[in-house]
Formats: structure tokens, sequence, C-alpha cells
């Protein structure tokens, strides 16, 4: 029996980032779509066995994911393109760390570990900060 499987949040992120990948690298549309379907798979088994609600806090902090997953993928495509004007590799860690927040939020929501680990950076882009609901 295994004894590390990925958190709710992890595997959220996952398909927030194969759907990514499905989008803008077409090539491999039918690999990320058959990943994109076996992650649903897991997330619908880990809703499933730890009775999990989804409310709609939840479903916010899985928007916030996904918004920094799409600009620190744009933010990084365009600097590998060598296009340095407006790109920040700072940015990208600082949206790392609201990422891994919320994570954690989703998490807080639904039960289960977190990852303790959040960028310092993210301090320093207080135009990203999100307002979490502090109930």
């Amino acid at each position: 029996m295994r004894k590390y499987l990925p958190t709710l949040a992890e595997l959220i992120d996952r398909l927030s980032i194969a759907q990514l990948k499905e989008v803008f690298i077409p090539e491999h549309k039918k690999e990320y779509a058959q990943e994109i379907e076996d992650i649903i798979h897991d997330i619908e088994e880990n809703i499933n066995e730890n009775n999990s609600k989804v409310s709609a806090e939840t479903i916010r902090a899985i928007v916030v994911l996904s918004q920094m997953n799409l600009h620190i993928w744009h933010n990084e495509s365009n600097y590998r393109k060598g296009i340095k004007d407006g790109n920040n590799l700072e940015l990208t860690h600082g949206l790392n760390g609201i990422r891994n927040t919320a994570k954690n939020k989703i998490q807080e929501l639904v039960g289960g570990r977190k990852d303790y680990k959040i960028d310092c950076l993210a301090a320093d882009f207080k135009d990203w900060e999100v307002s979490w609901n502090k109930k």
C-alpha cells in the first residue's frame, strides 16, 4: 500500500499544467488529453475516498492556481524565446509562491497535508496579492 500519494491540490495543479500543455503544445495534444483523463480520474477518486466537499472557496483557490500557472507559463515561455521586455524571473518565483499558497488553501479546505515552503519573493509583488477569505 502506498503511503505518499499526490494531494488533491497537487492533482489539480497538475491538471492545470497539463491543460496548458494541451493548448500550447498541439503536436502532443493526444498525449496531454490522455494525461488529463488520467488526472481527472484520480481527482474523482481522491474526492470520493476523502468525502471532500468542494466549496466556492475551493473553486476560487483553483482559479487562482490556474491563473498563476498561466502567468508563469507565459513569462517563462517569452523569456526562453529571448523576449526580455516585461519578463521578470523574480516575478515567476513570486507567482510560484502565490501558486503554492493556493494549493495550501485547497488542502486547508478539503483536508490533507500542506507544503510549508512558501516563496518569500511573493511578498515583493503586492499587486498580485490574493484577498483570501479570512474565516
